[in-house]
């Protein structure tokens, strides 16, 4: 994954309301969003968030209703301007774009996947899928070819000519992450795009945009209000809580040491062992030969069998270099720290 920042955003605040300057200057003395809102009236949405996100990466944002989450997401295509702060996106300014220059950087640089599925109902499934690409103004034949493609890819060959009404839930939503493939983007933004989902048809959406990823590596910027939905696809999270940022970082890194009481109640009764990789415990030291080895993200819950019959196993980059060990020994010890977080 390369270390490119492609998004980036600086100190964005957003206050809803008349009088979103006074509310402002209140947020900066340091009133909380309760002050704020009991004394002005305006509703603070975002407070200073900042955050940046690399090329290729999964990047989630996480929090309970009425966090903000779809509010930051909703500035990175400017669908949203902020009170103050800033929206980069691969190093320009998305808040001094014009509006031809707006126009343009919805058609080609950002996709959204949404969470109501955002399909036209009088549009057959190939020409809901080909619709960004017919506002883009390219060609019949060559946007139809590319709908066909990405239909196929995810798993809809047959329904080209079926209606969104005579779809389940989960081929709607597949519908909708063709649209936005479709469009070939570096970006794809994706609000709560599977909560409307069952948990199973959302557990196969989760795997299979996983598995697209892998082919795939854009950058997503993914909204969701489900902690354990945020661990299996993001690479790195950032947690919301009342419109501030409370912590960034890797599963792992949010898990093994939680910002705040907030975040620990999210991922108390997370199966810790299937989230933590090797390659965030291992002993970088330990690079003696072993008769057994596992890559750097495999999970605890992956190397655990091989305790039995090995005192350290080796731990290898997705190269295949050695770059540390893992013990059973280190495995207990962070799933025990974990578990004295939660007491």
């Amino acid at each position: 994954m390369s270390l490119e920042k492609i998004l980036d955003l600086r100190g964005v605040t957003k206050i809803f309301g008349d009088l979103p300057q006074e509310a402002l200057s209140m947020l900066k003395a340091g009133a909380s969003k309760t002050e704020v809102q009991k004394e002005t009236g305006q509703v603070v949405g975002l407070n200073n968030v900042s955050l940046s996100v690399k090329r290729g990466e999964v990047f989630v944002v996480m929090g309970l209703s009425g966090s903000g989450k779809s509010t930051l997401i909703r500035h990175v295509n400017r669908l949203i301007d902020p009170t103050s702060g800033e929206v980069f996106v691969n190093g320009r300014d998305v808040l001094k774009m014009s509006l031809d220059e707006l126009r343009t950087y919805r058609r080609t640089e950002v996709a959204m996947v949404f969470q109501n599925f955002g399909l036209l109902p009088h549009r057959d499934v190939i020409d809901n899928v080909a619709y960004g690409l017919e506002v883009r103004g390219t060609e019949k034949r060559e946007r139809l070819e590319t709908a066909q493609r990405w239909i196929e890819t995810v798993g809809l060959a047959g329904y080209e000519k079926s209606r969104p009404h005579e779809l389940s839930g989960g081929q709607q939503q597949r519908v909708g992450l063709a649209r936005a493939l479709a469009m070939d983007t570096g970006i794809l933004l994706m609000d709560e795009a599977f909560s409307a989902l069952d948990p199973l048809i959302r557990s196969g959406m989760q795997e299979q945009l996983l598995g697209l990823q892998k082919e795939l590596h854009k950058t997503i910027f993914f909204i969701t209000h489900d902690f354990n939905e945020a661990i299996r696809i993001g690479d790195r999270i950032a947690v919301l809580n009342d419109g501030e940022l409370v912590q960034t970082g890797t599963p792992e890194e949010i898990i093994l040491d939680p910002a705040d009481e907030y975040v620990v109640d999210f991922v108390r009764d997370v199966n810790r062992a299937r989230v933590i990789r090797v390659g965030a415990i291992m002993d970088k030291n330990q690079l003696a030969p072993c008769q057994a080895e596992v890559v750097e993200n495999s999970s605890c819950e992956d190397v655990l069998p091989l305790f039995a019959h090995h005192e350290w196993v080796g731990v290898l980059d997705e190269n295949g270099t050695r770059i540390g060990g893992i013990s059973a020994k280190r495995v207990i010890a962070a799933l025990a720290r974990h578990q004295a977080l939660m007491d």
